[in-house]
């Protein structure tokens, strides 16, 4: 009898390892936050309470009443290692996802007692083994509970890190700091800006996506030195709040706003409130500050800032800006373009290795910046010249057997997504959209995601979509515009996508990657 008890508990141990794995992993996904994992939850309940652990309930019970061993060991059956599919993005375990583990394996060793109480007691062992699938089946709800309990300890870290990172860059009275938000096109302007700054300046931008409150902490705390002249911090939001708190703790001096659209909505509810968010890079200017904006973005201009500190407009269409982009060409190596504005100090032409209308945007927003700050001409041509395609933002590359791949997997918007189309209809080749569609987009998912059929329908030759049930708006559109059946395709996953790639055998295929939902989006 020990001997089985004791195999029952390594078992139960390991499946518990890879549940706990999974569920920790999930909630990272989701940014630590119990209702949006609680969200997640109820739309993926198979996942969260897989049948195998429903079957091991219902088997327990008849345990209850029946105490046979071939119901016993069919209910340990029942209990091993789950299935692990290929993960996107991998969990981190960082020093809060430590904490987390420690603070679940107290609960754990909990029901354990409480199991081991039974046993010693002389219970039946149906009680001991309602403990071990009742433990098994609510691994997210001891998840959640483990953030809740945790949650007080985890705000008074990243409050003692808020207030080191804001003494250390109060103190840093030589560096200037550049504020980036959008809607969209952020991070992209980000690295563009850093790329062109860095030939006159020392400059720290922050890393890859790091655009929370806590991101920019972290960047400040461990990067940030008395040699820098110029602090980039790119700010993200997901409702409203967010980007003042990040204002606040770097003390910025300009700010650029690349675009506002309607992402994010099942936090932000309307876009007013998107609007009223993403401004609070400018209404927390100082004075003497200065905020670049997108002079063709509507809702930029709808938008009316009560901060009365300089602002400097930057366009392609609007002739009326401060810094005007024209005569835009597009070719094997790149493109060029040339800039101008208003005070006449500025007239020449720049030469960029990326193409598309949205990376003028950003590029044009980093020159204006840069010419504010008197950066010479000369390296601010350099500067363009230089930059590279951001990893997963319409970057072009060769892959699935050396076929073009325009990348732009990070993820996807209204407008980014139509942009990202448009140049794929430009360029010359069998025209092939490989995408997953769009998410968090509150209410009007459906609308926006069956208008993305519809621009695919013009711009492509095939299209792949991943995922049948999420893309159903996007088929309803490609459907309302007629297009063949022949010509699409419906993947099962990323990898069912790419087999169908390479069963297509067209080696003038243009590839455009659009969108790449993380884990938790998973059908």
């Amino acid at each position: 009898m020990q001997i089985i008890l004791s195999i029952v508990s390594v078992l139960w141990i390991i499946y518990l390892f890879f549940r706990v794995k999974q569920s920790i992993h999930m909630l990272q996904l989701n940014s630590y936050f119990n209702k949006r994992l609680t969200r997640w939850i109820s739309g993926h309940w198979l996942k969260a309470f897989p049948i195998n652990e429903w079957i091991a309930l219902i088997l327990a019970i008849l345990y209850y009443f029946n105490q046979s061993w071939t119901i016993f060991l069919i209910i340990i059956l029942g209990l091993l290692v789950p299935k692990q599919k290929q993960q996107k993005k991998k969990l981190v375990v960082t020093t809060r996802v430590k904490r987390l583990i420690i603070t679940i394996s107290v609960i754990y060793l909990l029901l354990i007692a409480t199991s081991l109480h039974f046993i010693w007691n002389d219970y039946p062992l149906s009680y001991a083994v309602f403990i071990v699938v009742l433990g098994s089946l609510l691994t997210y709800g001891i998840v959640l509970l483990a953030n809740t309990i945790n949650r007080p300890i985890e705000n008074a870290i990243k409050e003692s890190y808020y207030k080191d990172a804001k003494n250390k860059i109060k103190s840093a009275k030589q560096t200037t700091t550049i504020g980036i938000t959008g809607s969209f096109g952020k991070t992209s302007t980000k690295f563009i800006l850093d790329t062109i700054l860095s030939n006159h300046f020392n400059t720290l931008k922050t890393p890859n996506s790091f655009n929370t409150k806590i991101g920019v902490t972290i960047t400040i705390r461990n990067s940030l030195k008395a040699y820098h002249d110029v602090f980039i911090a790119e700010m993200g939001a997901k409702e409203p709040g967010n980007i003042q708190e990040i204002c606040e703790l770097v003390g910025h001096k300009y700010a650029i706003l690349t675009a506002i659209g309607e992402q994010h909505l099942e936090t932000f509810k309307t876009l007013e409130n998107i609007k009223k968010t993403k401004y609070e890079i400018v209404e927390t200017l100082p004075e003497d500050g200065i905020a670049f904006l997108n002079r063709d973005d509507e809702n930029i201009m709808s938008y009316t800032p009560k901060n009365q500190c300089r602002k400097v407009y930057f366009a392609i269409d609007d002739t009326e800006a401060d810094y005007l982009a024209s005569d835009i060409r597009i070719h094997n190596k790149g493109m060029t373009f040339r800039v101008t504005n208003k005070e006449q100090t500025l007239d020449a032409e720049f030469e960029t290795k990326i193409v598309g209308k949205h990376n003028v945007y950003n590029i044009l927003a980093a020159i204006s910046v840069a010419w504010e700050m008197g950066v010479p001409l000369n390296k601010v041509q350099l500067g363009v010249k230089k930059i590279q395609a951001v990893q997963h933002r319409m970057e072009i590359k060769k892959g699935f057997g050396n076929l073009t791949v325009i990348d732009d997997s990070f993820n996807s918007n209204p407008t980014g997504s139509k942009m990202a189309l448009e140049v794929l209809s430009s360029m010359d080749g069998f025209k092939v959209l490989v995408t997953p569609g769009m998410v968090e987009l509150g209410e009007k998912e459906y609308q926006y995601n069956k208008a993305f059929g519809e621009y695919a329908a013009d711009a492509c030759d095939y299209v792949i979509l991943v995922g049948e049930k999420q893309t159903k708006p996007i088929q309803d559109g490609l459907r309302e515009k007629n297009y063949p059946e022949q010509q699409l395709f419906i993947a099962k996953d990323l990898n069912h996508a790419i087999s169908q790639i390479q069963a297509l055998n067209r080696q003038d295929a243009i590839i455009l990657l659009e969108n790449d939902l993380p884990d938790n989006y998973n059908e």
